[in-house]
């Protein structure tokens, strides 16, 4: 496992929280959200939101790297993805609501839902396009509509 030292692949997997042991996309998930609130402390919702389309296009490109490394052309530590998706469903969903533990709770149920469950839109993104952009492009759809869902839900339930 010489490979995983390079930075690319330590920051493809989220800091590292995707070589965690099982459910590496929920871990990359959950490690996502110390650093959303830091940068939600220093630039709010719209500060997400942009921190959001950065880490978007630095997981592209270490997908980029790292793939051409790997046998498995979409391995599950790789969940900077993941970090991502996350982080702009919360950055949506705060555009709304207030940051509370709930909103955070719901933006993560939100994200994973549609991650993980993968429906269409969603599972036909996840196969278009060379695997760099794939493996993050899914995960961007499954922020937008578990934000649309939450964000739905929560004003229907008067959040």
């Amino acid at each position: 496992m010489a490979e995983l030292r390079s930075i690319h692949h330590w920051l493809a997997a989220g800091l590292g929280s995707g070589w965690l042991p099982k459910a590496p996309g929920t871990w990359g998930s959950l490690a996502s959200l110390l650093p959303a609130w830091l940068i939600l402390q220093q630039g709010g919702a719209v500060g997400l939101l942009v921190a959001s389309l950065l880490i978007l296009l630095l997981g592209c490109w270490n997908c980029y790297v790292v793939l051409p490394t790997l046998k498995d052309k979409d391995p599950g530590w790789i969940v900077i993805d993941e970090w991502a998706g996350q982080w702009l469903c919360l950055g949506l969903m705060l555009l709304v609501f207030e940051l509370t533990p709930l909103t955070v709770l719901l933006a993560f149920i939100g994200f994973r839902g549609f991650d993980i469950l993968k429906p269409w839109p969603v599972s036909r993104i996840e196969t278009v396009g060379p695997p760099w952009w794939s493996i993050m492009a899914d995960d961007i759809a499954a922020g937008l509509m578990g934000a649309t869902v939450m964000i739905t839900i929560g004003l229907m339930a008067g959040l």
